[in-house]
């Protein structure tokens, strides 16, 4: 290819085009920087200087000086709800939302941030509206699950399952509490005068099929709480056979939830005069899978079924097996509770041993150690729960107390 000399004369051109393009974009910019006000400057300064109280104060001289600084505002009121100021937040969100010329896209985000502001402040009900507003819209996904976060809150169960049904029709993904509200619904039935049972069995027809969707592996304790739902309901139609059987499956597929149920265990085989069959059965369990609940609960019944000597023995030898403060705790409140109701001197199994004092002395270091904890939040509580109080997360409590994790 042969060079042309002429082709020169574009080389000052190009030269000249890009410098006249480079002095433009730089007047822009400083231009652009010129129209930035000085409050702006000295919130990033301040921001540099970690002083954020005085950054955001600046940042706030801002959007008042200039509202069309829609992303400021945004950001402003971001940082307002993290920082739990959330007065401050919605009218900054309410603000946006009062601009007639703000666009669509933008109007929505700040429904949405509105939405969280009345969310974090505890104000349902004002949330539940600003979240409902957004089904349509792209924020669509995030408004259904804070939907039904708040239907929870509210303990209503029957909106939360259709929340979680329009859920369903955007993504498919699992809801793993689906089988706890269906639970709710049916607890909820059996507590009402007189008990709406078929009302109740049809809400676990459908927990069960949700249990069924479930991965086999994290559906253990949802499948738990329905069996116990349905020995309820059999319990209160005196079908003692039939709760006797419900009470088995849980001690057969769940185990580790034995505790749970022990104590109405025993309590429906004394109703057939089979309370030594019940015991028995418990202490076999006990054996194979020993937990500290169930430990407290066989304690108890040898000691009122069989005496003392016999209930000491047991204590004996399972806590030489699985060594407990919590256990050693229990079985001494028990001796103690059983030689005041009887106005009985106590009978201790260690001679000169002052029972009394003993127990109080495990007793305080023991209490911190008895309650179950949640996995999410570490919220402690002396009872099991299925949902978290603290958390609101469902099945992050273990059916054993705090020592037997350790």
């Amino acid at each position: 290819m042969d060079f042309e000399s002429w082709w020169l004369i574009f080389v000052p051109l190009l030269f000249a085009l890009g410098w006249m393009a480079a002095r433009f974009d730089i007047r822009q910019i400083l231009s652009e920087t010129r129209n930035l006000p000085d409050s702006y400057f000295r919130g990033l300064n301040f921001l540099l200087n970690e002083e954020p109280d005085r950054a955001i104060d600046a940042f706030v001289e801002v959007a008042k000086l200039d509202p069309e600084t829609t992303e400021l505002h945004f950001a402003l009121g971001s940082l307002f709800r993290r920082r739990g100021e959330m007065e401050r937040a919605i009218r900054v969100h309410q603000s946006l939302l009062s601009r007639a010329d703000l666009p669509v896209g933008q109007r929505e985000h700040a429904q949405h941030e509105l939405a969280q502001d009345y969310l974090k402040a505890g104000m349902l009900d004002r949330a539940e509206e600003a979240f409902t507003v957004l089904k349509d819209t792209s924020f669509g996904l995030a408004a259904l699950r804070a939907l039904i976060r708040i239907y929870e809150s509210e303990h209503d169960w029957t909106r939360a399952i259709q929340a979680v049904e329009s859920l369903r029709k955007l993504v498919d993904e699992p809801v793993p509490q689906l089988v706890h509200y269906y639970c709710e619904l049916a607890q909820v039935a059996l507590a009402t005068k007189p008990p709406l049972v078929e009302q109740a069995q049809e809400a676990l027809k459908q927990a069960e099929r949700a249990a069924k969707a479930r991965d086999a592996g994290s559906a253990a304790a949802a499948s738990v709480r329905v069996t116990m739902i349905h020995a309820s309901i059999a319990g209160s139609a005196q079908q003692t056979l039939l709760q006797r059987q419900y009470f088995q499956v849980v001690l057969d597929q769940s185990p580790e939830f034995a505790g749970l149920v022990a104590e109405q265990l025993l309590q429906n085989f004394s109703q057939t005069q089979e309370s030594a069959q019940g015991l028995a059965l418990l202490l076999s369990h006990h054996e194979k899978y020993p937990s500290l609940d169930l430990f407290n609960v066989v304690f108890r019944a040898l000691r009122a079924q069989e005496g003392v000597d016999v209930a000491w023995a047991f204590a004996r030898q399972a806590l030489q097996a699985n060594p407990s403060l919590l256990g050693l705790d229990r079985l001494l409140e028990a001796e103690l509770a059983h030689a005041e109701a009887n106005q009985t001197p106590l009978e201790s199994p260690i001679p000169g041993a002052d029972l009394a004092l003993l127990r109080r002395l495990i007793n305080q270091h023991s209490q911190r150690l008895d309650r179950y904890t949640c996995r999410s939040c570490g919220f402690q509580a002396r009872r099991y729960y299925w949902q978290c109080p603290g958390c609101n997360a469902w099945e992050t409590y273990k059916p054993r107390r705090m020592e037997e994790l350790a």
